[in-house]
């Protein structure tokens, strides 16, 4: 999102008590009277929007014992923690970041996870190769993906069709939702290549928006 430099004059008291208020938000005096000005004419910000995408996410996964969201507005970022099924029950932690600017990506997930383990290290390398062999099948050249220590990065596609902050949230929802329940049935032994390409097929057939 472009923006300019303004010269405004306003009251000392008034600033103040922004500054205040802007200190207990986490952000800027600029961001934050920009938050303000955004609210008075209407305008839903960049930021605005990620905050409801990631409060509706909240929502979603409040029933859901395998997820655990953590989430502070104003970063453009949430995170995401689940158990593994295996010896010590290892966390995995999904991290979405979503773009202010979202060109030519709506945002990245990140799949982080700690584990001294080689065993369980292989295991999850072979899941993800596994999982972007059959997005690479289904999406050929339209999802990125990394690998690093520890890490599996990959990018979130940006909708092809302008959708609301709810339908953004059920498929970043609905995504990690899966990606986690066939992660865990491949290292727990309950799911092979087989299985899980056909649960991403059936689910890739109910999705209103894809990512």
């Amino acid at each position: 999102m472009k923006k300019t430099l303004y010269s405004l004059m306003l009251d000392d008291n008034v600033m103040r008590q922004a500054d205040q208020m802007a200190h207990r938000l986490g952000l800027t005096r600029s961001a934050y009277v920009n938050q303000v000005l955004a609210e008075a004419v209407g305008y839903v910000t960049p930021m605005r929007r990620i905050n409801s995408i990631f409060e509706a996410v909240e929502s979603l996964l409040l029933p859901s014992p395998e997820l655990v969201p953590f989430f502070t507005p104003n970063t453009g970022l949430m995170s995401m923690k689940s158990s593994l099924e295996y010896k010590y029950r290892p966390t995995v932690k999904y991290e979405v970041t979503l773009s202010e600017d979202p060109s030519p990506t709506l945002g990245t997930l990140d799949v982080i996870f700690r584990t001294q383990s080689r065993d369980l290290i292989s295991d999850l390398t072979s899941f993800f190769r596994l999982w972007k062999g059959i997005e690479d099948r289904c999406f050929p050249g339209k999802i990125a993906y990394a690998l690093y220590d520890g890490r599996l990065e990959r990018s979130l596609r940006l909708p092809e069709t302008d959708v609301s902050a709810e339908d953004v949230a059920e498929a970043i929802t609905s995504y990690v939702s899966l990606f986690d329940r066939c992660l865990k049935g491949y290292i727990a032994g309950h799911m092979d290549e087989t299985d899980i390409e056909r649960a991403y097929r059936a689910a890739l057939g109910n999705r209103k928006v894809l990512i």
